[in-house]
């Protein structure tokens, strides 16, 4: 059983219907902060299951569960005397066909026949028309009216559900929240209650109900409320110290998970994200989902515990459907960027188009940052390090100082070899995009490697156009005069780069071979020097404003 669609509309970020596609088994959401990851799985997981934030739906109806912008075209509208209707949250999920025949029909936002779905809804309830008008004509409002709303549950064929009875069930995975009472981690206590059978829990119960008794009973305790009772009156009553008795279950926030003999709580967030993951996919509720949903499982994960973790999720992937949001390059590498699906202003686009040998390129080499691309403004690739400080420095001199990451725009270097598995992401996702390349006394080789790319607006590769020769040779080999640091050399002069990097160069030969021996130590220099320098072109092709 899987998701084949998703339709949002006033929930959360989401105003205008949104519509996000997804394959049956593996699905990674990406973007930026607030691109709206979060509220896509918080929506699948109430719709599925009328839980939000481990409670009920029902009571926890608010203002915030709707989009603000619709909210305040709401108010406004009241202000202004033409009052329109009051918002609704409708979420919509498009099953696979054939798996809920009785779900099938066009009840649904598109009105399309022969789909399968459940259509969730918070609005307005009809019955209350006449209060609401009440409302209206007494108060000015200043928020919605959010005791006149009802949550429903309705299949494409306009049968009311229960999202209990509901066959395609889901468990959510929040590893990185921690919501502690009295000690106690209440998602693991809620996945441990999960995981015992009933007479587990009747035995902790009775257990926990005889602790209770016998701290009544102790002697100590005895002899401290006569103290206390006969230093009070209270009502003519007797005051004492007693353990609670009255709530039902109290063992769940009064006992503390411990690994190790360490409280869960002050375990390490790290150890705390495995344990809570691995529980959760061994629970009996995610036994029988077909559907996980996981946020960031990265958090607080080293290299090794994240590799260990990944095995577990695809362990439990096998004749699931995973949805899960990340903001690690490692993550989206193991688990196919062909499942990657970027979330940008509202937007989404899939990375299945990319060819095969660039995202198994990826998925063997996780080291490679590919989400550094995916969630920046605009990209500059380069060669190496050096590469790196100067563009970052030419940047800062043209933008008053600012860093290129302040304005979005992230430099990376990424070798001159792995320069086309990015841009066909690049190409894929028309995410703007610039290649700095030395052209190694050969124009026409780089013109050929990049002509795919030519025409496409978003990639710009940036070489320089002129071809320098020079008689200088290291190591009988001829001099490349072709690269980053001739070139900076030919723009700025002998005695202008003697200055910067602290040397007495009495040739420009001798300035090369400096150069050439000293790449990070003359590009640091240049980076942190307090005069500027003059860039080449094809470098500041590469910095400007698109």
């Amino acid at each position: 059983m899987a998701i084949e669609k998703v339709i949002i509309q006033n929930f959360k970020k989401f105003k205008n219907p949104f519509e996000i596609k997804f394959n049956e088994n593996i699905n990674l959401l990406v973007g930026d902060n607030e691109s709206g990851k979060s509220t896509i799985l918080e929506a699948i997981h109430v719709a599925l299951t009328g839980m939000y934030a481990g409670r009920n739906i029902r009571n926890q109806l608010s203002t915030y569960l709707f989009n603000r912008k619709a909210v305040e075209e709401y108010l406004a509208s009241l202000e202004n005397g033409h009052p329109i209707a009051p918002p609704g949250i409708m979420i919509e999920l498009y099953f696979k066909n054939g798996t809920l025949p009785d779900y099938e029909g066009n009840d649904n936002f598109e009105k399309s026949d022969g789909k399968e779905g459940i259509r969730f809804t918070i609005s307005f309830s009809d019955k209350f028309n006449s209060e609401y008008e009440s409302l209206l004509k007494t108060e000015k409002l200043t928020s919605l009216p959010i005791e006149f709303y009802e949550v429903k549950w309705l299949s494409f064929s306009r049968a009311e559900k229960m999202p209990r009875f509901i066959p395609i069930k889901s468990v959510m995975i929040d590893s990185s929240n921690y919501r502690y009472q009295n000690g106690s981690d209440v998602y693991i206590s809620r996945v441990v209650k999960d995981f015992l059978e009933p007479e587990d829990i009747t035995a902790i119960t009775q257990a926990h109900r005889n602790m209770i008794d016998e701290f009544a009973q102790n002697e100590a305790i005895h002899s401290i409320n006569e103290k206390i009772s006969a230093a009070s009156t209270v009502m003519n009553g007797k005051l004492s110290l007693s353990a609670d008795q009255g709530v039902q279950n109290s063992w769940e926030s009064s006992l503390v998970t411990q690994v190790d003999g360490i409280p869960f709580a002050h375990a390490g967030k790290g150890a705390q994200c495995i344990i809570k993951t691995q529980l959760a996919l061994s629970r009996k509720q995610a036994e029988k989902a077909s559907i996980i949903l996981i946020e960031e499982p990265e958090s607080h994960l080293s290299f090794s515990r994240l590799s260990e973790l990944m095995g577990v999720i695809e362990k439990a992937a096998s004749g699931r459907q995973i949805i899960a949001s990340t903001h690690s390059s490692f993550v989206a590498n193991k688990l196919g960027l062909e499942n990657l699906i970027l979330l940008s202003d509202d937007n989404c686009c899939w990375m299945q188009s990319l060819p095969k040998e660039t995202f198994e390129f990826f998925k063997k080499v996780a080291g490679y940052d590919t989400l550094r691309l995916i969630l920046c403004k605009k990209s500059i690739l380069v060669e190496g390090d050096s590469d790196e400080l100067v563009v970052q420095r030419a940047y800062m001199d043209t933008h008053e100082g600012r860093l290129p990451i302040q304005d979005g725009i992230d430099v990376m270097t990424v070798g001159g070899m792995t320069f086309k598995r990015y841009l066909e992401i690049a190409r894929t996702l028309n995410k703007e995009t610039a290649v700095v390349t030395d052209n190694d006394g050969n124009i026409e080789a780089v013109k050929k490697k990049y002509r795919e790319y030519e025409k496409i607006p978003c990639i710009h590769i940036c070489v320089d156009d002129v071809v320098d020769t020079g008689d200088l040779k290291l190591s009988d080999k001829d001099f490349n005069y072709n690269t980053l640091e001739p070139k900076i050399l030919k723009e700025n002069g002998r005695e202008a780069m003697n200055n910067i990097l602290g040397t007495n160069c009495k040739t420009d030969n001798d300035m090369h071979k400096y150069m050439h021996a000293h790449k990070t130590d003359c590009a640091i220099a240049i980076f942190e020097s307090t005069k500027k320098i003059n860039y080449p072109e094809y470098i500041m092709r590469a910095i400007k404003n698109e």
